[in-house]
């Protein structure tokens, strides 16, 4: 393939972005689930089309024979996880819009960040990932494939010196593999960014990227070291009132769109457990005990995130339940998290994450389905798993804390009220919700987010 049909082919990926077909099968962990399609038009004015199209390297009067399928490979390092994305695109015809005809999801634990000691260790974790993407994409597209690795709070939490080496690490099994490895392939992604192309993702399965409309939705991303909530604004004074480094310019359909959004480090669930327990950042690892009335009485266990083991526990002669628990995991909340003026609005919520994970297996909603809740049903199963944490104490330990946490970050944090309805899920039109296929529209055209 030539420079210039690579260039028209990666730029082209972007233009997907108006005209949707997916079709998607999923791979977790040993399980093969079936493949579903849905159809979804989001067009844009042909002269947007031609602006992304067309660039000076490459001849309008000359057109060019794409190929007719092509990949993009994106991995998601997580605190808690390491996720890739194989994204399958289909040009049908030069003068058309590319589709997406499949993704192809698989995620392993730990995550990179419990490897932060044993960078070789972690590195193997992405060579056989990446001998899943070698079964999945025909070896004839592999050196046109670009391969990406983006990390987020598990390694924004480890000193520089070892995020560093684990980066390093993943770089050099890059070079190692088939693939096209892009400039800055391997990158600690902000949190920013992260909530910007969770954004985008979301909106785009959504329909809601059309020209000309600021219909869209928010988003709220609950991840193991971080959380994130990102909007477009309706109100003027939401933008006034918000910390300046709380709204981030993207460059979308020829216009700048302000977008609020701000990633908590330190606020996502994993990491909030430490904070409730007082074992985020303590010393004395060996023979200190955290407790709180927010796990069972008769719980004890010594307990690994990041690479690092902690003994937790109950309080055995002390009291347990859901008050005494908000009022623990409020100190991780109370005054750390900005409230927007318009939150209280009537804007739509798409949470994912641990906020779907949390809510499946207290059983608030169906696993297969998702669903829409309000704020308060949060509250109400809190009281529920808290008041019988024997009962729960099978699907996790952790159960009551976890959703107390996430019903005071919602209520205390955010400030949204009991009323507000959140749109809980895990895929969209069989699509993961997350920041990768944000992040691939990034990476193949610059959405200059600053």
């Amino acid at each position: 393939m030539t420079m210039h049909v690579m260039l028209l082919t990666f730029m082209s990926m972007w233009v997907l972005a108006w005209k949707f077909h997916a079709e998607a099968t999923y791979y977790h962990r040993q399980t093969i689930h079936h493949e579903h399609s849905a159809n979804m038009e989001n067009l844009l004015p042909e002269n947007h089309l031609l602006e992304n199209l067309l660039t000076d390297e490459v001849p309008i009067s000359h057109p060019v024979n794409l190929s007719r399928t092509f990949y993009g490979i994106m991995f998601d390092a997580g605190s808690t996880g390491t996720r890739i994305h194989i994204y399958k695109f289909i040009q049908k015809d030069p003068v058309e819009l590319p589709v997406l005809d499949n993704e192809l999801f698989h995620a392993v634990k730990p995550g990179l960040s419990a490897y932060k000691d044993k960078p070789e260790e972690g590195g193997n974790t992405i060579r056989a990932l990446l001998k899943l993407a070698k079964k999945t994409v025909p070896d004839t597209e592999w050196r046109k494939t670009p391969v990406v690795l983006k990390a987020t709070a598990g390694l924004r939490l480890l000193p520089e010196e070892k995020a560093d080496a684990l980066l390093e690490e993943v770089r050099e099994v890059f070079e190692e593999s088939p693939f096209f490895v892009p400039k800055n392939s391997v990158t600690l992604m902000n949190g920013t960014n992260e909530g910007v192309l969770a954004w985008v993702t979301v909106n785009f399965l959504t329909g809601h990227l059309y020209a000309k409309t600021k219909k869209t939705v928010g988003i709220l991303d609950l991840g193991g070291g971080s959380t994130q909530i990102t909007f477009l604004p309706k109100s003027k004074k939401t933008v006034f009132t918000a910390p300046p480094s709380y709204i981030a310019k993207i460059n979308m359909f020829n216009h700048t769109l302000q977008l609020y959004t701000h990633s908590y480090l330190g606020n996502g669930l994993v990491a909030a457990r430490l904070a409730t327990l007082g074992a985020l950042g303590a010393d004395g690892l060996d023979w200190k005990v955290f407790t709180s009335s927010c796990l069972p009485k008769k719980f004890r266990e010594d307990w690994t995130f990041g690479g690092i083991t902690y003994k937790v526990s109950g309080i055995p002669d002390g009291y347990a339940g859901y008050k005494l628990c908000y009022y623990e995991v409020m100190k991780v909340v109370k005054g750390i998290v900005h409230q927007p003026f318009e939150i209280k609005g009537s804007s739509v919520f798409y949470a994912f994450s641990y906020y779907y994970d949390r809510a499946v297996e207290s059983g608030l909603i169906d696993g297969s389905r998702g669903g829409m809740v309000e704020v308060r049903d949060f509250k109400k199963r809190a009281k529920e798993v808290c008041n019988k944490m024997t009962k729960y104490r099978p699907i996790s330990p952790f159960l009551c804390m976890d959703m107390t946490y996430i019903t005071c970050l919602l209520k205390e944090g955010f400030g949204f009220k009991d009323n507000t309805v959140l749109q809980l899920t895990k895929k969209i039109n069989n699509v993961e919700t997350s920041w990768a296929l944000g992040a691939t529209f990034d990476h193949f055209n610059n959405l200059n987010i600053h």
